[in-house]
């Protein structure tokens, strides 16, 4: 898989690695990496069959493929221990990290993500893949920013989306690799062990999220024993894009109190 490591490179610093939604390129980052980068060395990464990571994903592919293919890339670079920040999908590659080998993760922060399926998300999910299959990709990428971003946020960055939306659909997957990406998310469902995932876990949500209900984290929170909720009122589902700079706030915040309690 393509990667990058920005940041410090000291053999002390703190590691981050960073897992980006349905769309699976590291870039989606990119509000995030000015302010990580002066005190952790971050990783981020295109997941197998997304954008500088081509590849034909099987039937059957799962959530659980994803994070052992993560797994086997941080095993590669000798990173024995972490920090993880996951958006939506990328949140469940933490979740199902956090149960194939919990020891890695030194704590994670979830964005937008959920244990298990909900109808409202089956719904968003199913209109994208009608889309997608019917339409075809530009009717997919064009209606891509409704699911991610609040309307105002649409209506005054018009100009930024159609670069966006040009750019997504010149690198677009291939068909069959995105259909079985929402495939594995639409399955994943880790309702049964969800209580025993020790990992230190932020949990955030956004109340104006229209793809994701901002109480399946809430139930996250309720059920795993480490972890707690900061609830945004502004944003979407990708605030961390929309309205980054309390996004970074919070996630600067948490992590600060995550490398303090290791060091203490």
């Amino acid at each position: 898989m393509h990667y990058e490591i920005h940041g410090r490179l000291e053999a002390d610093a703190p590691t981050l690695v960073m897992s980006s939604g349905l769309g699976g390129a590291g870039a989606f980052w990119s509000p995030q990496l000015p302010v990580l980068t002066q005190q952790y060395r971050v990783l981020i990464y295109d997941q197998l069959g997304t954008s500088k990571s081509p590849a034909h994903l099987p039937d059957g592919y799962s959530i659980e493929s994803m994070a052992v293919e993560l797994l086997e890339l941080l095993d590669s670079l000798r990173i024995r221990q972490c920090h993880f920040v996951g958006h939506a999908l990328g949140g469940l590659v933490g979740l199902q990290l956090a149960l194939l080998r919990p020891q890695m993760l030194q704590s994670q922060v979830l964005v937008n993500a959920w244990s298990s399926p909900n109808p409202h998300s089956a719904r968003c999910f199913a209109v994208r893949q009608n889309l997608l299959r019917d339409s075809g990709p530009a009717a997919y990428v064009q209606a891509q920013s409704l699911f991610l971003y609040p309307p105002d946020w649409i209506a005054a960055n018009s100009e930024k989306l159609a670069r966006d939306d040009a750019h997504a659909l010149a690198h677009f997957p291939p068909t069959a690799n995105l259909l079985r990406r929402i495939g594995a998310l639409l399955a994943f469902d880790i309702e049964a062990e969800l209580a025993s995932i020790r990992t230190p876990t932020l949990l955030i949500a956004n109340r104006d999220d229209m793809l994701v209900p901002w109480n399946r984290s809430q139930h996250m929170a309720d059920v795993m024993p480490n972890a707690r909720l900061q609830l945004l009122e502004y944003g979407g589902h990708a605030s961390s894009v929309s309205d980054s700079e309390p996004f970074n706030q919070i996630l600067l915040g948490y992590l600060a109190e995550r490398c303090r309690a290791a060091a203490a």
